[in-house]
This record gives C-alpha cells, sequence and structure tokens, in this order.
C-alpha cells in the first residue's frame, strides 16, 4: 500500500510543475515539496522532512481557514475526494488563489492512512474570472453556455440576476425558459435547426425575485462536434429601456400621424421651411461673393456719372442731362439690388444704435403717406410707453417703408392701411417656440390677400406676383434677412380676398443699455476742409475716383494700394495725417489689421472704413463692431463728403 501511495504521489507531482503534499493520517505528519514550500512562502529547510499537520493551515486567509479545515477533516474522516480553492498569503503580504486537489489512501482495513494532493496557483485565472465578472455586472451581460441532451445549463451570475435569480454555476433548462411570458419562443430553445450557427432573439420575461416584467436580448452560437451533438454559447442583457423607448416612439408616431391626419400640414410647412433657408443661404453666398467687386465697379460709375454731373452747365443739351440722369438712375438700381441680395440673405451689415421706436415711426409718417395712393387711407399708431430697440434705423426705415408698398400694390382701387407698433413678451408655448419680450411692428391692409401656395413662397428670393418689370422679388426676402439679422422674427397672415398683416418682432433693447441715441439722421451740407486724409484701396480705380472726389473737397490726399505702403507713410514725420479711409477688404493686410496697427503708434489718427461687402472682417453676428464707421460703397460725392467731416469734427 505504501508502494501504492508513493506511486500516486509521484504521478501528481509529474502532472505539473505545482506543488505536492503528502498527509500521514496515521503519525498526523505533513511533508511537502519544494513548489509547494514557494507556493506556500515556507522556509525551504521545511521540505522533505516531518512538519505539523497544522502547517497546511499556517498560510490560507483566514477568511477560508475555517471551510478547509472542514474539508479536510472530512478527507482524513474518509472522503474520497478533495478539489478546493482558496487563498494562501504570499511573502509580500498579498494573497494568491490555489486550487487544491487531493485524495484520501485506504489501509488492509479500508481505513485512511494517507491523505496527498496537488496544489496549483490558479490566481490568474481567479483574477481573469473577477474581472469578467465585473464586466459583465458593469455591462449587464450573462453568460451561458449548454450541451444538447443535458438537462441543465451552466450559467454567470450575472445570468442569474438579469432573472431575478439567486446566483448559481448551474441552472435547469425548465427554471430558466419557465420564466419566458406567453407568447415568446425560449431562451434555451428545444431543438435547433441542424443548419443554424447563430442564433439571435429578445425575450419578454417575469423576474423570479420580484415578479417585474423585463425584456431580454439573446445572442448565441451553436458550436458542432463530429458526432450528431451540439453546444449552444451565448449571453443575454437586458433590452427593456430600448423596447420601452421603442414603443414610445411607435406612440409618438402614431401621434404624430395623427396630427399630420387632423391638422397645423406641419411637416410639409418645416420641409418648406428648410427649403427656403438653403435656398436664401446659397444665393447668400453668391450675392456676398460678388458684393465686393461689384460694388467697387459701381463705385466707380456712379462716382463718374455724378462727376460729369456736377461740371455740365446750365446750357447744356437737356438730352445730355436726360442721359446722365437715366444713367444714375441705373447704376443706382444695381447698387439697391446688391444691398437687397445681402439684406435677406443676413450679410448686409448692420449699423445698430439705440432707437425710440415710436419716434421713428412718427417721424415716417410723411414718407410713408408720400409713398401711398390717395386712395388708401393711412393710420400709423404707437402703444405708450413703447420699449426701445439696438436696431439699424435706416434699414428699419427700408423695411417699413418696402411693405408699406407693397401693400399700396395690393389695393389697386384703395383701401385701409395700418401700421402700428406695441410692445410683446411671448413664452416658448404660445410664440412658436420663440420667448422674450418684443416690440412688434405690424402692417396691415385690406387687400386682394394671397393664397396659401402664393403664402408658402412670399420670401423666397426673385418671387413676385408682379408684372415683369414692376418688382425684383427681394423685398420680402429682404425684410425677412433684415429682420432676423437683427435678431427677431416675421410673422404673416393672410387670407385671399381679404388682405395681408406681417408683423415684424424686434428684441427689446436691454434695460442697461444707454437711451442715447434718437432717430435717422438726416444728412448735411457738403463739407470741405483743408486736412490731410490718407486713402488706402487696393482697387486703383476706386483708388483714383476717390482721391479726386477728395481733392475737389479741398483736402490734401495721400493714397497706397495696400496696408504696408499705407504705414510707411504714416511712419514719415512730415505727413501729418488726420484721417485714415481705407477698404476693408484687401490682400495681405486687411482695413482692420491695418486700422489696428496704425493706431498703436498714432492713437488719436481717425478711421473710416470703406467696403462694398466687409464680410466678417469688421462685424460681430452681421453688425457692426462698436466704434468703427463704415461707408458703404457705392458711396456718394454727398455721403463720402458728409462722413468724412463728421469723422473729422468728431
Amino acid at each position: 500500500m505504501v508502494e501504492d501511495t508513493q506511486s500516486s504521489h509521484a504521478a501528481l507531482v509529474t502532472a505539473g510543475t505545482s506543488g505536492s503534499w503528502d498527509w500521514d493520517i496515521a503519525t498526523d505528519e505533513l511533508r511537502i515539496d519544494e513548489a509547494f514550500a514557494q507556493l506556500y512562502a515556507l522556509d525551504p529547510g521545511q521540505v522533505g522532512v516531518a512538519l505539523p499537520t497544522d502547517t497546511f493551515f499556517s498560510r490560507i486567509h483566514r477568511d477560508d481557514r475555517a471551510r478547509m479545515r472542514i474539508a479536510v477533516a472530512g478527507m482524513v474522516g474518509g472522503a474520497e475526494l478533495f478539489s478546493k480553492e482558496f487563498r494562501v498569503h504570499a511573502a509580500d503580504g498579498s494573497f494568491r488563489w490555489m486550487h487544491g486537489r487531493g485524495q484520501t489512501h485506504l489501509g488492509a482495513n479500508d481505513d485512511p492512512v494517507r491523505f496527498t494532493g496537488l496544489l496549483v496557483d490558479v490566481t490568474e485565472r481567479k483574477r481573469a474570472e473577477e474581472r469578467l465578472r465585473i464586466a459583465q455586472s458593469a455591462g449587464g451581460i450573462g453568460t451561458f453556455e449548454y450541451v444538447d441532451g443535458f438537462a441543465t445549463a451552466s450559467v454567470s451570475e450575472e445570468f442569474c440576476r438579469l432573472l431575478g435569480l439567486h446566483p448559481a454555476s448551474v441552472l435547469p433548462i425548465r427554471t430558466i425558459n419557465g420564466l419566458v411570458c406567453p407568447g415568446s419562443a425560449h431562451i434555451i430553445p428545444d431543438a435547433i435547426d441542424p443548419t443554424a450557427t447563430q442564433l439571435l432573439g429578445e425575450f419578454e420575461v417575469t423576474r423570479n425575485n420580484d415578479g417585474e416584467r423585463r425584456w431580454v436580448a439573446r445572442r448565441g452560437e451553436v458550436v458542432r462536434n463530429d458526432g450528431p451533438g451540439y453546444r449552444f454559447i451565448g449571453v443575454i442583457y437586458d433590452v427593456t429601456a430600448s423596447k420601452e423607448a421603442e414603443a414610445r416612439l411607435r406612440d409618438l408616431n402614431d401621434s404624430l400621424e395623427l396630427r399630420v391626419k387632423e391638422e397645423i400640414a406641419v411637416r410639409l410647412r418645416a420641409e418648406e421651411a428648410l427649403l427656403q433657408s438653403q435656398k436664401m443661404e446659397a444665393i447668400g453666398q453668391l450675392a456676398s461673393g460678388i458684393a465686393h467687386d461689384f460694388n467697387n465697379l459701381l463705385t466707380i460709375i456712379t462716382g463718374n456719372v455724378e462727376t460729369i454731373g456736377r461740371r455740365l452747365d446750365e446750357n447744356v443739351d437737356p438730352r445730355i442731362r436726360r442721359s446722365l440722369d437715366n444713367a444714375m438712375k441705373g447704376a443706382e438700381r444695381a447698387a439697391a439690388l446688391t444691398h437687397r441680395l445681402l439684406a435677406f440673405s443676413r450679410r448686409q451689415p448692420l449699423v445698430a444704435r439705440p432707437t425710440d421706436m415710436a419716434a421713428l415711426l412718427v417721424d415716417m409718417s410723411d414718407l410713408i403717406t408720400r409713398s401711398i395712393s390717395e386712395t388708401i387711407a393711412v393710420h400709423v399708431h404707437t402703444q405708450p410707453d413703447l420699449w426701445w430697440c439696438e436696431i439699424d434705423q435706416h434699414q428699419l426705415e427700408n423695411a417699413v417703408v418696402n411693405l408699406a408698398v407693397n401693400a399700396r400694390d395690393a389695393m389697386p382701387d384703395g383701401g385701409n392701411l395700418s401700421i402700428g407698433a406695441r410692445n410683446v413678451c411671448l413664452d416658448a408655448r404660445g410664440g412658436n417656440g420663440r420667448s422674450g419680450e418684443f416690440v412688434v411692428i405690424t402692417v396691415a391692409d385690406t387687400g386682394t390677400g394671397m393664397s396659401p401656395e402664393t403664402l408658402s413662397k412670399v420670401f423666397d428670393p426673385f418671387f413676385t406676383t408682379k408684372e415683369v418689370g414692376k418688382g425684383t422679388g427681394l423685398g420680402l426676402s429682404m425684410v425677412y434677412g433684415f429682420v432676423t439679422q437683427s435678431g427677431g422674427h416675421v410673422d404673416i397672415q393672410s387670407t385671399l380676398g381679404e388682405g395681408t398683416r406681417i408683423a415684424l418682432h424686434f428684441p427689446r433693447m436691454r434695460s442697461d443699455q444707454p437711451h442715447s441715441s434718437a432717430t435717422h439722421a438726416a444728412g448735411g451740407e457738403l463739407g470741405h476742409g483743408a486736412e490731410t486724409i490718407l486713402v488706402v484701396e487696393d482697387d486703383d480705380d476706386v483708388r483714383a475716383h476717390t482721391v479726386d472726389l477728395l481733392r475737389e473737397l479741398g483736402y490734401r490726399v495721400l493714397e497706397a494700394h495696400d496696408g504696408d505702403t499705407a504705414l510707411r507713410l504714416l511712419g514719415r514725420p512730415d505727413q501729418d495725417v488726420q484721417l485714415l479711409l481705407t477698404d476693408v477688404v484687401m490682400p495681405a493686410m486687411s482695413g482692420w489689421e491695418l486700422a489696428e496697427a496704425a493706431r498703436s503708434e498714432l492713437p488719436q489718427l481717425k478711421v473710416l472704413f470703406t467696403s462694398g461687402y466687409p464680410r466678417d472682417a469688421i462685424l460681430k453676428n452681421g453688425q457692426l463692431e462698436p466704434g468703427i464707421d463704415l461707408l458703404q460703397k457705392p458711396f456718394s460725392f454727398a455721403a463720402l463728403s458728409e462722413r468724412i467731416r463728421i469723422q473729422l469734427d468728431t
């Protein structure tokens, strides 16, 4: 029997590199090999010698020691097989996981005489299992493995938790499938198609512990052996939230479809609004792209026409004067078209200033009346204590006059035109998703009105119902762009045969801003002077024309074609420049960059910018930066003279 024991012991040792032990039950002595001593962090001198059997428990973690004593007691008492996992303390104070596998050897009288075993370090496996368990728990993923023909499946702890079951490593198939609600297939199918390699599914289950209904998804693969059997391995995870979201989405879709059938063509109007926005953006990019060069050309054209007109004597042939007037009107219409394109695309530079909206409308009454037929009764009324707004006054005047002229054209046989202003507070529910405090200017007529089809296109660029040559189709587009760029919005209502009402909403000016500005200032007399002005313009023709105008006004003029040349002129001690008149968009150095560099050396230097379209160089959200003065191209002789004098006299 001793020889059999030694043979078994040798087999255990040669089975791997792990440590082994030999426990003599009769003498109560323990012998270990070198690998066991290393795993237990024992003195190498204890290898192969008789040791107290309590040495077996000396390094076991205290939380595992009690159950290990019970298990070993069973082996000493005659149990046949031993297979336990436990922790032992390592030399560095940490602990490692061991798997002990052993057996009891019986003597001649069938009583236990020896307990031998093999100790295997399984720390890395335990750590991997722990990581997998944590990952499964964190991700809410449970694993299972079912072997064909068995009535049970191996499962993970998270698998049990998902189904509301107590943790177990093996579960009956009947228990698993019994949790599936009626009408659903089984999580572990009774039979699998011989050709199937992957099985997917979603199952509504009733959790065992709390009776809650949940949805779980299953993903599994079928692994086939050479024989007829197979293994079904997979995972389950909770998809209740996504199923509920799907249900809510279905309910929402049903509700939306019902609302579309019942009502406000909401989806169609949204699509049309998007299309409108895209069309305006596309044409806006085109307009802004050509505005700079186009307005440079118009500056040269209008300027030279104007110069010729000033120099004609009174006895000139009237046909020449008429031809010049017609040429100027054509150029002005071209300039207005460019400005309208920029305005509707929200790229027109706005000069916003605190504005008394009530005073502005009252001042406009005469202008509006002169623009309207005598057969139309005009009523202008404003609410008392009307709020102020920060607005471009000139553009606002253009917008109101434009709407008044449209109203006039819609009332060829006469009617009533009402222009009013009031304070309005909107919340998101009652303001079409908009909220805030607004001054609302309304223009209402009793004219022909518009059909729903026409109404849906009124803000489209170049859309007009007027005859060819009677309109550009940019009027309402310009108004829409200006109001939107000012931070407001436009509402329009119209009924065919009854009239149209357009409401322009402008945000109320913050109460902490000073109310220091009145309404739009009128032009003054031509100003002359003897100061020195530096003109910086990369377009040679525009620069030459501007220099001629300034010299005609009596100014001493220097000129430069780019920023570097301008800075050199400003740096010369013999040049006392009072005003820098510079284009905004120039190659290499912009007008803004030039002004910044010049003022760093000459803080008192006055600056007036000119541009056909300044892009974003001196704009912030479509409005001029504070303290910026811009003369837009094409400019007239009078406008140039006035703005120069305002700058020099300020």
